[in-house]
């Protein structure tokens, strides 16, 4: 398995369209991204370091001529309000300015009570996210594999909080499912039954990298990566993953 973990606060990352495939030096420095491009901020924990998810989108946007220039802040276990509360330099981070979205992900908030705070807190965190001019896009992730059946209260969750704040809603989560009911036996779950694999963070990619560039994953080269590591997958899953992304975007439209 292909595994990129980051464990720092603060992981800057640049990649420009171009042809073949950028490597990201990393620093833990706050400056601001360079001009031009689509600005992103990930602000999350484990879910969204493993692997390297800010990369792989990044680097998705280098293949695809779309420069998507991006910066991470997050930690493990933390939860929104642990964003909120000084436990990564996300505020530093969205004082900056110059972003357009920032992706916002947290624990899987399959309860009544973690869905209301993870509403609660994306809603604390939006005006940080206005001042900064950008607006806020929720990662719906993916319970643990021994709850699978709560992918629906994932997904309301996270679609209700962005809803609540007029955020972007990105269906990770949604788009492994339409990959599992072709392919059910798509390995996205990493050995702790949590956390995803490779293969798993490039699904998710794809859902973020459509919905923020507005250009169809199945137009995507059959190549698959994960951070800076293209995996070797078969073109035939590839493109299963690609029109996965596409339908669970499309399934959940922006509004109008």
């Amino acid at each position: 398995m292909l595994t990129s973990f980051c464990r720092t606060t603060s992981r800057r990352l640049s990649v420009v369209a171009m042809a073949g495939l950028s490597a990201c030096p990393s620093t833990t420095s706050l400056s601001p991204l360079p001009a031009g491009g689509i600005h992103v901020l990930f602000v999350g924990n484990s879910l969204t370091y493993a692997n390297d998810l800010p990369a792989t989108v990044a680097n998705l946007g280098a293949w695809s001529a779309d420069t998507i220039r991006v910066a991470t802040s997050a930690a493990p276990d933390l939860a929104l309000i642990d964003h909120l509360n000084g436990g990564s330099n996300a505020l530093q981070e969205l004082q900056l300015g110059g972003w357009q979205y920032v992706v916002l992900q947290q624990g899987p908030s399959t309860l009544p009570i973690n869905r209301d705070s993870l509403i609660l807190w994306t809603k604390l965190f939006d005006p940080y996210i206005h001042a900064a001019g950008a607006r806020a896009a929720l990662l719906m992730v993916w319970p643990s594999s021994d709850r699978i059946a709560f992918f629906e209260d994932v997904r309301l969750s996270y679609q209700s909080a962005a809803q609540s704040v007029n955020g972007m809603f990105l269906p990770a989560g949604v788009a492994w499912q339409k990959a599992w009911a072709i392919d059910g036996a798509l390995p996205f779950y990493s050995s702790d039954g949590y956390h995803p694999t490779p293969l798993g963070t490039y699904a998710a990619a794809l859902v973020i990298y459509e919905r923020l560039t507005g250009h169809d994953a199945r137009s995507l080269p059959a190549r698959a990566i994960a951070g800076n590591f293209v995996l070797s997958v078969p073109e035939t899953t590839i493109r299963l993953l690609q029109s996965a992304a596409h339908e669970a975007n499309t399934q959940f439209p922006e509004p109008r």
